[in-house]
């Protein structure tokens, strides 16, 4: 197959058939383009206001997302496809092609951060990281009502594998995405606060669409649970939500039935590092606790005949996330804790 550079007003992502593009942005410095791969499918049941899109890295070093779709790519048949699937492996390719969270080669942007007003369009909202989240709104946004964000904890966290959401006050949608995130079969779905300015799947979500996102890895690496929870969850939704043909069965935890539905949605689940120090887990992710319960060490090597500090569950819970890298800066979280949900 043939990929074609193309700028967004030359996509075309409403005709019948499969095409493959390299999507070009005005590059910041240098003669050129940034370059989005983007893969759509449109089958015979498309609807002009329907269908899934699937996005991987939308932070640059997170990589079981661009990993999943890739190999999706190549396995769906065109001739199985009912509706309208739009893949993009590399949401942000500067942040990816640096490996680093932000786009840091060029404005330093966190692209899930940049979903905000004017992003694209006000000449200090105008650097490529938020004039990807212009291109989104414009020409992804009309054509999608489900949307899969594929993210992992890159060197901010280690998780608990989970497909993740926020509150929504629609019962409907809030039931259709909360069955769509169980079909990952990841050990947990994480119910997250919705406060953090600039999130994709917040505006997703507020746009009425069907969003979850995942924490599939860490560390930089690829994860194979994780790339196998990440695909079979996006090929359940593009079946469940009526854009591919074929049946599917539960996996994991979703076909035991032992998935766990954690709420993290205020600060009482979140331990705060209160100093510079370097964390020393004690506790695995997916572990059940009880209110100021040790999950872990925080030491202060300037001060090394100081005690190190108990970091304690601030509810009790499952351990959701703690930090990855130990070099831990005064103010980020070491350690969230999830409450149980039944």
């Amino acid at each position: 197959m043939s990929r074609v550079v193309a700028r967004p007003k030359q996509l075309d992502l409403d005709s019948p058939g499969r095409r493959d593009y390299w999507v070009a942005l005005e590059h910041d410095s240098i003669w050129g383009d940034h370059l989005i791969p983007l893969t759509v499918w449109v089958g015979p049941e498309a609807k002009p206001d329907e269908g899934l899109v699937s996005f991987g890295s939308n932070h640059g070093n997170e990589y079981e997302g661009p990993v999943v779709l890739k190999h999706l790519s190549r396995e769906i048949d065109l001739k199985d496809v009912r509706g309208r699937i739009i893949f993009i492996p590399v949401l942000n390719p500067s942040a990816f092609r640096a490996g680093t969270r932000e786009s840091s080669p060029d404005d330093r942007v966190n692209l899930n951060r940049a979903f905000v007003d004017g992003a694209g369009v006000q000449p200090s909202l105008s650097g490529i990281t938020h004039r990807i989240a212009a291109f989104v709104r414009e020409y992804i946004w009309p054509r999608v009502h489900v949307v899969i964000d594929l993210h992992s904890g890159g060197n901010v966290a280690r998780f608990s594998i989970c497909a993740s959401f926020h509150p929504v006050d629609d019962p409907v949608q809030s039931k259709k995405i909360e069955e769509t995130a169980r079909w990952f079969g990841t050990p947990s779905l994480m119910i997250y606060q919705n406060i953090t300015p600039g999130l994709l799947p917040s505006e997703a979500e507020r746009l009425g669409k069907i969003t979850v996102g995942t924490e599939l890895g860490w560390g930089c690496a690829v994860n194979p649970e994780g790339v196998r929870y990440g695909r079979h969850g996006v090929l359940a939704a593009a079946i469940h939500h009526d854009q591919l043909h074929g049946t599917i069965e539960k996996i994991g935890y979703h076909a035991a039935g032992t998935q766990r539905k954690l709420e993290m949605v205020d600060r009482a689940c979140f331990s705060v590092a209160p100093f510079d120090g370097h964390y020393e887990p004690i506790l695995e992710c997916g572990t059940q606790v009880k209110e100021g319960d040790i999950v872990g060490y925080l030491h202060d090597f300037d001060h090394i005949d100081m005690d190190p500090w108990p970091v304690r569950a601030g509810v009790d819970g499952v351990v959701l996330a703690q930090a990855w890298v130990s070099p831990i800066p005064r103010g980020q979280h070491i350690v969230v804790v999830g409450r149980v949900i039944d």
